[in-house]
């Protein structure tokens, strides 16, 4: 087997592996039964004491949200404050400036949101201060928020006839003491012990092997890269993100950061099984975002390792595959493997510049993002896919004639109405956002050269991108994409908002609606929705109204580009 093959193929079987029993560890921190990592409790309680936090206080669905919205507001006046001033604040030893009130919108939005989509370039645009402070900070915040959201819907989903559905908090703290931390310290040794920086000093220079003079960014890289994929963030230290040598050293760095985005966020589906007592649902609803991740994987290798016919007519061999924008050191398939992964969650880490992957490989990494329910992310991955089963109960009712229900509770035109906006808007801000900023450029010569590096199907592809990554909570992008304008840090950060807090408040209304009711045993008359059929018609569902909704789209961007050569 080629050697490239066989380490994509190890990274899938470690992470299918580990899944399980992590899934099963992370349910029994929601439910607050007993861990290896009890020891955190006297930590706990003195910081539900220090912030006035009674952790044995249950919460309503409205309750829940306004917590969750409170903190995310709160955080946001924080990170705009410091980022803007971060020229005159401490940890600073490169002199960068502080940003400007829109890119200091657009950042602290997008890391608020845990979308992590970057107009700036982290070595120049941030300081060591708000790294840590605003950056890495946020990156456990806003992850913690969606494990939460999740942890309050399993908690929803559990039980009969109930008002509350957990204290927010509680989740919040517990997310990060017990699951990301943890796992951010294991991730940041095995960095720091392959090279990656780790202190204080500022730019050192350096003497090239040419007799020219360099200057290195150092600092607290390898605190900020871990939780940057734990959390399914994505935001790089440096401004070419995991494609960095010290971001991202050598393969073990880059196979570790690899796993690191898509272990959590497989494991919650697992921790649904247990904490609900019903693994044959888990076990399903995992086995076809398996598949649908699979399938994308393969297709990417494949067409990444037989390269670009284009540069084999210039008479330069291809026999490595696709390697423009490509690091050697992770190779073609080792950087497609990356592209689905990053874009199946909702991390947006790059190991290699997406705008360079062959056309058909750039079209999955983009409906990757617009289906946006394939494990996603921690947390809120689950919850696009629970939209979505919501939907498919109501219709699979209706075609088989039986009351459209799901774990004994019935699904009526409320809750269907959440779902199907819900479900709507996703498509709705992307496909809107690119009209109208392929509008501007088409009725403005100057905007379009200013903005875009690539001309027409590439040039659009571009621009969805960009919207498609905000919607998705992603960050990657298509960097032929001139962004750090007032247009693109406004109107994607108003893309960022909708599609970040607006799924969560309709996921988490849903489930504390669906928990009031009246709980409905299950009978011979009940549809079962731990059966392979129902998972086809989810996936039915899913692919006719997310992934049918982009086609148009995909056919003007990436289609065409790779019909056109």
């Amino acid at each position: 087997m080629n050697t490239e093959i066989l380490g994509v193929v190890l990274q899938v079987v470690l992470l299918v592996a580990i899944s399980w029993p992590l899934g099963r560890y992370i349910a029994k921190v929601y439910k607050g039964e007993r861990t290896l990592l009890d020891f955190w409790a006297p930590v706990e309680r003195k910081i539900y004491k220090i912030c006035g936090i009674d952790p044995a206080e249950e919460m309503n669905w409205k309750q829940f949200l306004k917590a969750l919205l409170t903190v995310n507001l709160f955080w946001f006046f924080w990170g705009m404050i410091l980022l803007v001033c971060q020229g005159w604040l401490p940890l600073n030893p490169d002199g960068n400036a502080g940003q400007t009130p829109d890119q200091a919108f657009n950042t602290c939005i997008s890391f608020m949101v845990n979308c992590n989509l970057q107009h700036y370039s982290g070595e120049s645009g941030l300081t060591y201060f708000t790294q840590l402070y605003v950056i890495m900070l946020f990156q456990f915040v806003t992850a913690a928020t969606g494990m939460a959201a999740l942890a309050g819907i399993f908690k929803a989903m559990a039980g009969k006839t109930v008002q509350t559905i957990g204290n927010f908090w509680v989740y919040l703290v517990k997310s990060v003491t017990r699951i990301l931390l943890p796992l951010s310290l294991i991730v940041g040794f095995i960095l720091i012990l392959n090279g990656t920086p780790m202190g204080f000093d500022g730019k050192q220079t350096l003497t090239t092997m040419e007799g020219a003079t360099q200057e290195i960014s150092q600092g607290p890289t390898a605190a900020i890269v871990p939780i940057k994929q734990l959390g399914t963030n994505g935001g790089g230290y440096f401004g070419s993100n995991s494609s960095h040598p010290l971001e991202n050293p050598n393969y073990l760095t880059n196979a570790t950061e690899c796993w690191s985005i898509l272990i959590i966020a497989m494991s919650m589906v697992f921790a649904l099984g247990f904490y609900l007592q019903r693994k044959k649902l888990a076990a399903w609803i995992y086995g076809v975002m398996l598949a649908a991740f699979l399938t994308t994987v393969c297709f990417s290798v494949h067409f990444e390792m037989q390269g670009s016919e284009q540069i084999a007519e210039m008479g330069i061999s291809q026999e490595i595959g696709s390697m423009e924008g490509k690091e050697i050191r992770n190779g073609s398939a080792g950087t497609a493997l990356w592209a689905m992964v990053t874009t199946v969650t909702s991390n947006g880490s790059v190991n290699g510049m997406h705008d360079s992957l062959t056309p058909l490989t750039g079209m999955l990494t983009m409906l990757n993002m617009q289906i946006n329910c394939w494990f996603g992310g921690v947390g809120v991955g689950f919850m696009n896919y629970y939209t979505f089963i919501i939907i498919a109960v109501f219709i699979s009712g209706l075609m088989v004639g039986r009351t459209p229900e799901f774990l004994g509770k019935k699904i009526e035109a409320r809750e269907m109405k959440i779902a199907v906006i819900v479900a709507l808007l996703h498509p709705f801000v992307i496909l809107t956002g690119t009209a109208l900023s392929s509008f501007l450029a088409a009725h403005s010569p100057e905007l379009a050269s200013a903005w875009l590096n690539n001309p027409s199907f590439h040039g659009f592809s571009e621009m969805l991108y960009e919207y498609t990554s905000s919607a998705a909570n992603n960050g990657s992008g298509f960097e032929g994409l001139v962004d750090n304008t007032p247009f693109w840090n406004i109107s994607t950060g108003i893309v960022l908002i909708l599609s970040r807090y607006l799924p969560i408040v309709g996921q988490v209304a849903i489930a504390g609606l669906l928990a009031q009711k009246k709980y409905i045993p299950e009978s011979a008359g009940t549809l079962k929705t731990d059966t392979g059929t129902f998972s086809l018609m989810t996936f039915a569902v899913i692919f006719i109204v997310a992934a049918l909704s982009f086609f148009p789209a995909l056919t003007l961007g990436p289609i065409a580009d790779t019909l056109s050569f």
